[in-house]
């Protein structure tokens, strides 16, 4: 038996320049996350972290609860942990059988002023948050409820050997953002849906970028930790480009050249190869409509569709998924499909997010 990634959900520093959602703190308040798994196990054990927390982090009490019970989270036995700045605790096992597809309620209670929380922005999961020590309570009715994750960054499930693990590592196009709150229809899920051995893992950052940081730290800059620190993992997924061409015109900046992102696709295929896994890169999904002022512009889309030509032909890949001709709109191919669209221009709603889930050829994704 293995110890693997079960679920994971990659988190950014609330002290970041660009902000897509608002951060927070806690004191005296517990916080209840509903986490979908991706895989499942017949032990688990539960990731914090305080990564990017600029003083110690005290958890008073954790408790974690699957369809088969639940059980007080410790750490080395002791139900109170002080995790430093820029640290992960990683708990105690729990004898706490969860499926894949099923949810875990993990509630965490922050006894003491935390200042801005290390979290995930826009996970398109509402963390429930309430006065007091509520960690034992069934149900939280008068809670707060939040788009977010804070102060988790993963569950590990006790799995068999043979188990095999892929991860999704790119922007909001695998984060979610666009489907509706809650439903579980980010691309990852519906990708997940159609495997039959295996799962896939979510580290997508919305804003992330390839070649820069903001959000978050840029796809060269996390992959050792969001990626390669997975055991069992076979795959990786990519989907980046996005936020380079366009993210950096929100504050005036030029696009990321299409030469630069082949170079930067490059190196994210020779790390992959250097560690034994088959990579699978996206082509960049269509921007033109974007409602966001300075996203969209002639420079960013025309090295998108360079991009995008070279990836379909490249054989610096193990396999390429076509996310760009499985979402535009046939008449204007810089457009997401109006069908598919979330709302704004840039992102996919659940139809669209299913549609590029099935983009993936499931004989180039043997788990």
């Amino acid at each position: 038996m293995i110890w693997t990634a079960g679920f994971r959900t990659a988190v950014i520093s609330p002290y970041e320049q660009i902000k897509l959602s608002e951060p927070r703190g806690f004191a005296d308040q517990t916080v209840r996350h509903v986490l979908r798994m991706a895989g499942g196990g017949q032990r688990l054990r539960v990731r914090l972290t305080n990564r990017y927390g600029r003083t110690p982090l005290t958890i008073g009490a954790a408790r974690a609860a699957t369809e088969h019970g639940q059980a007080s989270i410790t750490f080395d036995g002791a139900e109170r942990i002080t995790i430093p700045p820029g640290e992960e605790a990683v708990s105690d096992p729990m004898d706490l059988p969860v499926a894949r597809a099923a949810e875990v309620l993990l509630s965490i209670y922050l006894p003491e002023e935390t200042g801005l929380a290390t979290y995930s922005h826009l996970p398109r999961e509402n963390a429930r948050i309430v006065r007091g020590n509520h960690v034992d309570s069934p149900a939280l009715p008068e809670a707060e409820q939040v788009e977010g994750r804070f102060y988790v960054s993963g569950i590990d499930v006790l799995a068999p050997d043979d188990t095999a693990v892929a991860v999704a590592f790119g922007d909001s196009w695998f984060e979610g953002v666009g489907t509706t709150i809650g439903a579980n229809n980010r691309s990852v899920d519906f990708l997940n849906r159609r495997l039959e051995r295996g799962w896939v893992v979510n580290q997508g950052i919305a804003g992330n970028r390839l070649l820069k940081d903001e959000v978050g730290e840029h796809a060269l800059g996390r992959f050792d930790r969001d990626v390669l620190s997975i055991p069992g993992l076979t795959h990786v997924l990519v989907h980046f480009g996005i936020n380079d061409l366009g993210l950096g015109g929100m504050s005036g900046e030029p696009p990321a050249t299409s030469d630069a992102l082949m170079e930067g696709f490059k190196a994210l295929a020779h790390r992959a190869h250097q560690a034994g896994l088959k990579i699978l890169v996206a082509t960049i999904g269509p921007f033109a409509g974007a409602i966001y002022p300075g996203i969209s512009t002639p420079e960013g889309l025309a090295a998108r569709r360079e991009v995008n030509d070279w990836i379909r032909t490249t054989d610096a890949f193990d396999a390429v998924f076509d996310v760009a001709r499985a979402v535009e709109d046939p008449e204007a191919p810089d457009y997401i499909h109006p069908a598919l669209d979330g709302g704004d221009g840039m992102h996919l709603n659940d139809k669209g997010a299913e549609a590029m889930a099935d983009a993936v050829d499931l004989a180039t994704l043997r788990l």
